[in-house]
């Protein structure tokens, strides 16, 4: 179901795991940034009423989302401290085209942030430790492949299903790319 192009390897999970807390905290900035994402999404194309209740839904779930990985910090003594961007989506939302495929291309990039999210949070939920972490990474993959499944559905209804795969194939291919150039951090996109 996941376009990925790559799977995780096993030194990013023990990474993570080492990493809890860079993990937590990154992922709150995750959360925070896919509702502000899904609201930008709403404010730079208020002639696609469509998109109106799935990414409202979606901006409502990121920011319960938020609230919980929150949550877990506080339970765990930590603090959302700022973060340096890894690279990682601004160099996929660098391949967004500006033409007609605007729209198309930002709906697929936020599905293969989806993925990977889904991804590693599978890893995460059946190898960490960490009973109650398990559990909330098991609750957080199954919304990112509902997210993920969102985005590519919005995007094959502006264009041709072929042309959309085709190009979410493209963009899975670069992802794997610039997932492989980046450093390697205890994060969920890096």
């Amino acid at each position: 179901m996941l376009c990925l192009r790559s799977r995780t390897e096993a030194d990013w999970l023990q990474r993570a795991i080492d990493g809890t807390a860079e993990v937590l905290i990154d992922h709150a900035h995750c959360e925070r940034k896919a509702a502000t994402n899904a609201l930008s999404l709403l404010a730079r194309f208020p002639d696609h009423p469509d998109l109106v209740a799935p990414m409202l839904e979606l901006v409502r779930e990121e920011l319960t989302h938020f609230e919980t990985v929150l949550g877990l910090l506080q339970a765990r003594g930590l603090v959302l401290v700022p973060q340096s961007p890894s690279g990682y989506q601004a160099q996929l939302f660098a391949l967004v085209r500006k033409d007609a495929w605007k729209l198309v291309d930002l709906l697929l990039v936020a599905a293969l942030i989806e993925a990977r999210s889904c991804e590693r949070f599978r890893l995460l939920s059946e190898h960490h430790p960490d009973a109650e972490l398990r559990q909330t990474f098991r609750s957080l993959l199954e919304s990112e492949a509902r997210h993920h499944a969102v985005f590519v559905r919005l995007a094959e209804a502006r264009a041709d299903r072929g042309l959309v795969r085709e190009r979410l194939g493209e963009l899975a291919e670069r992802e794997r790319e610039i997932l492989e150039s980046l450093p390697r951090l205890a994060r969920i996109h890096a």
